[in-house]
């Protein structure tokens, strides 16, 4: 790769992009990357719907296991359990995974998960190509592959008071409350003697990124995505993440046809991992600000441009993403309005390419 002014870029899309080389490379989009941020940041969180579901999701364990997983309602591993993806791998990641106390655990292959694939695992040898695939029911746990997944949540009283919704804030929500019983002693006690219907859609596809033996792969340019997920769902789980969120900016190395996709069905809460640089949580909030964002990243920063700083569509992105993003902290903090946004985890717990986990890297989420 031919270095910028002196500097170097990186060896991998996979890794860490040096801030110096993001603004001399792309110094308009490093702009809009940071103000879109900031930005939403300020914005008042989705209000958790009550009762609420306690989600905890993992991705990207690559055979290791984690000291520290949180308690919840409803634990969700993206995929990526494996390294080599061998039965022996994916039985040893299962039952860590079934040791945990969580009564609902919902797991999708990831690229290194190659036994899950009838493609990539014709590239284990003989005895792992004809090894049965894993009885998921008898870890206790639900394996989706370009499937749904409806389930009935008795959410537990993990909230502390501080962590209560303020009464001011109404949300709504298109899961299902269902009451157990017409009466119950106290409103806080009948919040969570309630049940939560939840409807959930787990994908494992990714762009090609690497041999054979990776499973569920596609060309980067196919769409794999369009209309193929329910418009009733409350929790989506990919193995990669949408194009411009969570990706490795400005690498950019998720699925622009998933982002569309996205658009049209809104769930509550979107889980992913592979990219592992990219881990962490955003809320995408479907409106003017995310719009231009995406608009705004997906514009080349060509040279005869001045890598973008006469491009002057990008720049009326920047404003856009200002002036919407302006609007929507005011309607959130000062307003008090309440929108229905998706949050988006790549719950990678991956550091990079070190072979470790990170250490309190688990996100957990009330819905």
């Amino acid at each position: 790769m031919v270095s910028l002014f002196g500097i170097r870029p990186p060896s991998s899309p996979y890794v860490h992009q040096p801030l110096i080389y993001t603004v001399l490379a792309s110094p308009v989009q490093t702009i809009l990357y940071i103000v879109h941020n900031v930005l939403q940041s300020l914005r008042a969180p989705p209000t958790p719907v009550k009762p609420p579901v306690r989600v905890v999701c993992i991705s990207d364990t690559h055979t290791l296991t984690h000291a520290s997983i949180p308690d919840g309602d409803l634990l969700i591993h993206a995929g990526d359990l494996t390294n080599n993806g061998t039965p022996s791998e994916l039985h040893a990641q299962l039952t860590w995974l079934s040791s945990l106390p969580h009564p609902h655990k919902v797991v999708i292959a990831g690229n290194h998960d190659t036994q899950l694939d009838p493609r990539s695992r014709a590239t284990l040898s003989e005895p792992d190509r004809s090894a049965p695939l894993p009885d998921w029911s008898s870890f206790g746990i639900h394996y989706l592959q370009h499937s749904p997944l409806t389930l009935d949540i008795h959410p537990s009283p993990h909230h502390s008071p501080a962590e209560e919704t303020p009464p001011s804030r109404k949300s709504s929500t298109t899961s299902t409350d269902i009451p157990d019983s017409p009466t119950s002693p106290s409103p806080h006690r009948r919040h969570h003697h309630r049940r939560r219907r939840l409807h959930l859609h787990g994908s494992p596809q990714i762009p090609t990124c690497g041999p054979s033996s990776f499973a569920f792969q596609h060309p980067r340019a196919l769409d794999a995505w369009t209309d193929t997920l329910p418009t009733d769902l409350d929790i989506l789980i990919t193995h990669t993440p949408p194009a411009q969120h969570l990706d490795n900016f400005p690498a950019a190395l998720g699925d622009a046809w998933l982002l569309r996709e996205v658009w049209r069905v809104r769930p509550r809460l979107h889980v992913c991992g592979h990219v592992h640089v990219g881990a962490g949580r955003e809320v995408l909030w479907w409106d003017g600000a995310q719009g231009a964002y995406e608009r705004g990243l997906g514009r080349r920063a060509w040279w005869w441009t001045g890598r973008g700083l006469w491009d002057v569509r990008l720049w009326r992105e920047v404003v856009r993403v200002l002036v919407w993003g302006v609007v929507g902290v005011v309607w959130s903090r000062v307003w008090g309005g309440e929108e229905r946004g998706t949050v988006l985890v790549n719950a990678a717990l991956m550091d990079e390419a070190t072979g470790r986990l990170r250490e309190g890297g688990v996100h957990v989420v009330d819905i």
